[in-house]
């Protein structure tokens, strides 16, 4: 009886509000996905995306000098940008001694490509017809959207966890929401494909977040060392 109080205390003590927080937006986000999934390939539902098209359609009649502004916007979750961010923006906070956050930065990102592929070649589905810029590669899920919120969400968590600017996390996170919308605007994706990015990019960086934490956990146990 004791030890079985014991252990209930203890993971009583994991339950901080970082921890159910997290839990929370994993199963949000996980249950997003598999709604936006079911609305695609089981429903054949369009709805959303004709509506959202429809809607992006009207901005550009509206503001016909809004391409430009969001070709450029889109840039910054785009594969020439993205990589190369992934590897200095590691090498510099290696260098100012933040090798632990370096390493998650790189990690996380492999990992959300990685993922993000396989989704792709697993859903398969092909890009909308009209796309005012033609991309190569499958729509579901946007890469962009996936790969810019976990980029953008991790920098955001990391400056405010680590470096104790947590007042980054709201402009980097609507910048990730932007960068998604710039994706409907041009056509290159469904309205339904950037959500279920959204969606992915979410659970995979608190799946990522839970399983780094337990192995510094057990590093710390192995080592002696603090965990940051």
């Amino acid at each position: 009886m004791k030890r079985f109080a014991s252990r209930l205390l203890a993971f009583a003590g994991l339950l901080t509000v970082e921890v159910l927080f997290g839990a929370v937006l994993f199963v949000v986000a996980f249950a997003v996905f598999f709604y936006l999934v079911r609305v695609v390939f089981v429903h054949h539902s369009l709805a959303l995306d004709g509506w959202a098209s429809d809607l992006v359609d009207g901005w550009q009649r509206t503001w016909p000098g809004l391409y430009g502004p969001v070709r450029f916007v889109t840039f910054f979750a785009s594969l020439p940008f993205l990589l190369p961010a992934s590897i200095i923006a590691p090498l510099l906070l290696n260098r100012a001694g933040h090798r632990r956050e370096a390493k998650e930065l790189v990690l996380v990102m492999a990992g959300a490509v990685l993922l993000n592929q396989l989704l792709k070649l697993y859903f398969n589905r092909p890009r909308p017809a009209n796309a005012v810029l033609h991309t190569f590669g499958l729509s579901f899920p946007s890469g962009h959207a996936m790969l810019g919120l976990t980029f953008y969400g991790c920098l955001a968590w990391l400056l405010a966890r680590h470096f104790g600017r947590p007042g980054w996390a709201a402009p980097l996170l609507l910048w990730a929401g932007l960068i998604g919308l710039t994706r409907v605007c041009l056509h290159a994706h469904y309205a339904t494909d950037v959500l279920a990015g959204f969606a992915g990019g979410a659970a995979w960086l608190v799946l990522f977040r839970a399983g780094l934490k337990l192995f510094w956990k057990e590093e710390k146990v192995l080592l002696g060392e603090e965990i940051i």
